[in-house]
């Protein structure tokens, strides 16, 4: 239909072009040049000097005693026929040189110009252009085909128990009397949750590389307009669509930007969102059934949607898309490593090890990075300092070699950084110490970063004490080194992170005897968005930053009496900071001793203390580094 509606508008077309081309070119377009005036060609007749005459219609075309040929306009009111017989001149006259065909399509194209208006416009309505501006109520919902690039289940690691769930889905679209025999039912729909960059959309794409059935791709943002009433259109029309093709599935991203809580917004009940979500919510379960249509969507934004969309019956199913653990990560390393030629070093253990907390796009990107590394010094495969360089790069920044820094600013970043270094290795609760840094990194001087033996899944009020401890070093170490007078803004990144923190520790953990076991977060001052229904008073304000600040000084003062009482392991640190520039776990435990940084090329490092799997040596130019043995927790940095 679609395309006998584009070959009837290119014809009506081609027989405009074709009559306006007729109509302006006429029998006297070659005699243009011999075109004479009236009063020439009376002047001609009454002198003798015309032999014969043609009249065609208001055109006059005669030929002189000298063998010209020329070509004159009658006017109106002149008397031709009589001149030329008193003359005695002959005169023939001839009907207008104009076809029958050509007529008739003059007389047509007005109402052939109507209709190929008329044709153009019901082409733009009826599915077009839904993208035109007679097109805007229709659905934007693209029906995936996946010829290149198919992704399936295999292709997805590191959330097991969530990919467990979908595939029942796909299991059921494949096999219905599988489950319906036990009265079973398919479910209405599955809401993935979880923060960016965790797989949920790759999930979606999954499930329609697995299912065989079509498969509706849509993001919220689409269905919402400035038009009130574009969005329900488009939400009907959607699910006329899906119909149509049931069994289907229909996955809606981001649906946070539609299903947001009703009557938070400032539009009331007449609002274009709010009226979507209650089209969507109609539709997903309403008087008339879905069968067979499958609502998918994903958001990291649970806690906004509206509980009417999120009840059984709508998305019976709440599928926890979470970062992955170190199983999960070295499964996702495997799979991102695939088209990546791997050095014979190379241990994904290790790596997954090293990176806690990365979600799998982070884990694409880290392996991207370290292919873009080998590619950039023109080696055939990645080896492990590739992947080194690479989880270097995005957890701390690229280096800033180029970065002009006076011996001063590089001694106090030093002593800074190794403050941090050696409380966190003389406090047993803090994370290990995996590398200090005096290199600048993104937008720090110098970093140390702490690796995590395991991943952590909560904080004990001793651990924290300590991490405020370690955290606050590097304020304490200028303290000690140059005097209260002479302690630089090095430490605000410091002072934000024990802030939070400790913050933290007192209105929500409960770890304040004073103030209690009750959550302050969502009802203290400056939070947007207070749904507790109470308010603080003054004295509890006073109360809680009152032991905010009696945490942070407590880790203050434990800092300073670690760096007093290891004044000596400090200062060698520091040095050493200053002559090799980067040193990693177990080269700061030799540094501290007195010891070379390296162990020499016939010795291998233990793991410890997330220290590195092998030491090498260290040139004073540009420090190796090794792979790591644990995970990531970036410290407070200079």
């Amino acid at each position: 239909m679609g395309n006998a509606r584009n070959i009837a508008f290119w014809v009506v077309l081609f027989l405009l072009i074709l009559a306006l081309f007729n109509l302006f070119s006429g029998p006297g377009g070659t005699l243009q040049s011999n075109e004479k005036t009236y009063s020439d060609f009376v002047s001609a007749v009454e002198a003798g000097d015309v032999k014969g005459v043609t009249l065609d219609g208001e055109q006059i075309r005669y030929t002189t005693s000298s063998g010209g040929n020329f070509v004159t306009i009658k006017p109106g009111d002149a008397e031709v026929t009589k001149l030329l017989i008193e003359k005695d001149i002959p005169v023939r006259a001839e009907k207008q040189q104009q076809s029958g065909f050509q007529s008739f399509l003059i007389t047509l194209l007005p109402f052939l110009l109507l209709i190929g208006v008329w044709v153009y416009f019901m082409n733009r309505m009826q599915g077009g252009g839904k993208g035109g501006a007679m097109g805007f109520g229709k659905s934007k919902a693209k029906m995936l085909t996946e010829k290149h690039g198919r992704v399936t289940f295999d292709d997805v690691a590191g959330i097991d128990e969530a990919k467990e769930e979908l595939e029942e889905i796909v299991e059921f679209l494949r096999n219905p009397q599988k489950f319906s025999r036990l009265g079973g039912k398919i479910p209405k729909g599955a809401l993935l949750v979880g923060p960016p960059g965790t797989g949920k959309t790759l999930l979606a794409r999954a499930i329609a590389g697995e299912a065989g059935v079509p498969f509706f791709t849509i993001s919220g943002s689409d269905f919402v307009e400035m038009f009130v009433g574009v969005g329900a259109s488009r939400v009907r029309d959607m699910f006329e669509q899906a119909k149509k093709n049931a069994p289907c599935i229909v996955f809606i991203d981001e649906i946070d930007a539609v299903g947001r809580h009703r009557g938070a917004g400032y539009g009331g009940g007449n609002d274009e969102r709010e009226q979507t979500l209650n089209q969507l919510l109609v539709e997903m379960d309403g008087f008339e059934a879905n069968e067979g249509v499958i609502i998918l969507a994903a958001t990291n934004r649970k806690d906004v949607l509206d509980p009417a969309l999120l009840r059984p019956g709508r998305f019976d199913r709440q599928v926890t898309v979470g970062n992955p653990d170190i199983k999960g990560r070295e499964k996702i390393l495997a799979v991102h490593a695939r088209k990546t030629p791997l050095g014979p070093d190379v241990d994904l253990r290790i790596i997954a090890r090293g990176t806690p907390g990365f979600s799998g796009a982070d884990l694409a990107n880290l392996v991207n990075e370290a292919a873009l590394m080998a590619a950039r010094v023109g080696r055939r495969f990645v080896t492990m300092e590739d992947f080194e360089n690479a989880k270097d790069k995005v957890m701390m920044g690229a280096e800033r070699r180029s970065m002009v820094l006076t011996q001063d600013q590089k001694e106090k970043t030093a002593y800074h950084e190794a403050g941090h270094a050696v409380v966190g290795m003389t406090l047993p609760l803090c994370d290990p110490v995996y590398k200090a840094t005096i290199i600048p990194r993104g937008g720090a001087l110098g970093m140390v970063v702490s690796l995590p033996e395991m991943d952590q899944l909560n904080y004990h009020k001793d651990e924290c004490e300590q991490k405020l401890a370690m955290t606050m070093a590097g304020k304490a170490a200028e303290v000690i080194k140059y005097g209260e007078d002479h302690v630089s803004n090095g430490p605000a990144g410091d002072i934000m992170q024990a802030s939070q923190l400790a913050r933290a520790m007192v209105m929500r953990w409960g770890m304040s005897d004073k103030v209690g076991n009750i959550d302050y977060a969502e009802a203290h001052e400056g939070y947007q968005g207070n749904t507790a229904g109470f308010s603080v008073s003054a004295h509890t304000k006073e109360l809680i930053e009152e032991e905010v600040k009696r945490l942070i000084q407590q880790g203050y003062e434990r800092a300073h009496q670690i760096l007093t009482d290891h004044h000596e392991e400090w200062e060698r640190l520091a040095q050493g900071l200053l002559e090799y520039e980067t040193l990693t776990g177990d080269e700061i435990k030799r540094v501290m001793k007195g010891e070379p940084p390296h162990a020499g090329d016939d010795e291998s490092g233990t793991p410890d203390q997330g220290g590195a799997a092998s030491v090498t040596a260290i040139p004073k130019t540009k420090p190796k580094k090794s792979p790591p043995e644990g995970g990531m927790e970036p410290e407070p940095t200079a």
